[in-house]
């Protein structure tokens, strides 16, 4: 019997098999962000509930030019603050800076802090997770943009807001550029708070850090996985850098969304709780 006809098969079995599993291994984040959101959208539920506990005032504001764009963003503080307060940079989802991250960014101002939203996609937003993807790559594409755009909502807020500590936080796209931020501007940023975003585990770039993170996520999240964030808090304590992670059971990403089809109310409500602490302590 000849078995050569059968030898050739199982080589092409295995190399088919090991092309498929490299190419698992090689999907990038916004990929991954895709298959956690597929058949997700924002919808309008705990967000549009909400009712503000402090009196705030809000304005659209241009905070920088990017590339010869005009940049505006959604700034939000006490009514009748006076004095100084501090500052937080608040960076959207994928989904851009939409009606919930305007609800989000009024209540860390109640909290006592000139929050400034940004936008890192040129006015633009997202209801599919098509889009989303789409926004998220091209603005991944130049990340120098990016990081001129966060490096003039920092001065935007210290320059012309008289903002004091300056915190930073975002969520899901906007997590891993809460911990961008803090990496551009090591000196300057005094706490920052991440929310299931795209990580940095090389401790030769963590180690210039010189302020406390605070890490959420969920136990259930395939995009940002526990075994990932482990690793990003080993290496923290590694190079000394303050940090706080938490990794919530039964929640998934995004599980912070209250206008997204993942919201899990009692760890979301935890997890802002600890971060509303974490700002107070290190902040004010």
């Amino acid at each position: 019997m000849d078995t050569k006809p059968i030898t050739r098969l199982f080589l092409v079995l295995a190399v088919v098999l090991l092309t498929v599993s490299c190419g698992a291994e090689k999907k990038d984040f916004i990929d991954r962000m895709e298959i956690e959101h597929e058949d997700d959208k924002p919808v309008q539920n705990a967000s549009a509930n909400y009712t503000s506990v402090v009196e705030v005032t809000t304005e659209n504001v241009q905070y920088a030019t990017v590339d010869g764009n005009d940049v505006t963003g959604y700034l939000a503080q006490p009514e009748n603050a006076g004095g100084e307060l501090p500052g937080l940079i608040v960076i959207h989802e994928w989904w851009g800076l939409n009606d919930n991250i305007r609800m989000m960014t009024r209540r860390l101002a109640e909290q006592g802090y000139k929050a400034l939203a940004v936008d890192l996609y040129n006015g633009e937003s997202a209801d599919t997770p098509e889009k989303a993807g789409n926004l998220a790559r091209k603005a991944g594409e130049n990340p120098e943009l990016g990081i001129s755009n966060l490096n003039q909502a920092y001065a935007y807020l210290t320059d012309q807001q008289n903002a004091t500590n300056i915190g930073t936080i975002g969520w899901c796209f906007g997590g891993g550029w809460s911990l961008r931020t803090a990496l551009a501007l090591p000196e300057k940023v005094d706490a920052t708070v991440i929310y299931y975003g795209r990580l940095v585990t090389d401790t030769k770039k963590l180690k210039k850090l010189q302020m406390p993170i605070l890490g959420i996520f969920g136990a259930e999240d395939s995009g940002i996985p526990p075994k990932e964030v482990k690793k990003f808090e080993s290496a923290l304590d590694e190079v000394g850098v303050t940090n706080s992670i938490h990794i919530y059971d039964g929640a998934g990403h995004a599980f912070a969304n209250p206008s997204g089809d993942r919201y899990v109310k009692k760890a979301a409500e935890d997890a802002w709780k600890k971060t509303t602490s974490f700002f107070e302590k290190h902040l004010k």
